[in-house]
């Protein structure tokens, strides 16, 4: 979608075509429990299930979910092998259940740091579901912002040097083409979990025209109620694109 473009708001039926969410507050969930944070992770799964019955439900075209960033690398060794095993096994359980309701799923991120095995894993769970249309749910793994615009620009960089690409033909569309999310719209809503109220080298890029919206709600407790305030939010604000007010009322334009 152009910056340029003017989108009329039906408050009634409008739908975000694209939400991406930061899934945060695991650890302190379990904590506040006095449970291990290994407990609260687990629970972040039941959460994420929910969420994609939504929007599965509700026509959104895509859902990307903030797994694991490429600074969770940094959190205590324990948990991070226990985040890579909860992944393997939510990965085994689910792409069958995720094939059958026709929900394609797509990573984003650079995989060459997990295990073989887990990219495998990755990788069949691409192919099965590919032809799906239902939903695309993208996984946002060992992904950052700083990281997908870096290979992008190495990518045309490529292209330059070989004389596919002349600096003329550089342009904002052009660098779209080669970020992780290439082929999917840019997200119309983003929503952050737990409190924090930030992007965290979160698709930075992409969420330029974004709207963002902040709940204090912790992910496991984050249910089709909670998501349903954050699409009522949505749909409540105008959205100009650089245009005065009073040209996104008196102009409307059809994605």
């Amino acid at each position: 979608m152009a910056n340029d473009d003017l989108i009329a708001i039906d408050t009634e039926h409008n739908v975000p075509r694209h939400i991406a969410i930061i899934m945060d507050g695991n650890g302190r969930w379990a904590q506040k429990r006095f449970m291990p944070r290994a407990v609260g992770h687990q629970a972040g799964v039941k959460a994420v299930r929910k969420i994609v019955e939504y929007c599965a439900s509700h026509h959104v075209e895509v859902l990307t979910l903030f797994a694991f960033s490429s600074e969770n690398w940094r959190r205590p060794e324990a948990e991070v092998s226990l985040l890579m095993t909860l992944f393997m096994a939510t990965l085994q359980r689910e792409i069958n259940k995720l094939d059958r309701n026709s929900i394609r799923l797509r990573f984003i991120g650079d995989r060459l740091a997990f295990s073989e095995k887990l990219q495998q894993k990755m990788a069949e769970g691409e192919a099965q579901t590919q032809n799906n249309k239902a939903l695309t749910l993208v996984v946002a793994a060992n992904y950052g912002g700083h990281w997908d615009m870096c290979q992008a620009f190495l990518q045309v960089q490529k292209k330059m040097a070989t004389g596919e690409l002349k600096t003329e033909d550089i342009n904002d569309r052009l660098i779209n083409q080669y970020l992780s999310t290439a082929g999917l719209p840019d997200p119309d809503l983003f929503i952050r979990t737990g409190g924090e109220q930030r992007v965290s080298n979160f698709m930075l890029w992409q969420l330029a025209y974004t709207e963002l919206y902040f709940t204090t709600t912790l992910w496991p407790d984050f249910d089709q109620n909670s998501l349903e305030d954050a699409i009522k939010s949505f749909r409540s604000r105008q959205r100009r694109f650089g245009h005065t007010s009073e040209q996104v009322l008196n102009q409307s334009v059809t994605l």
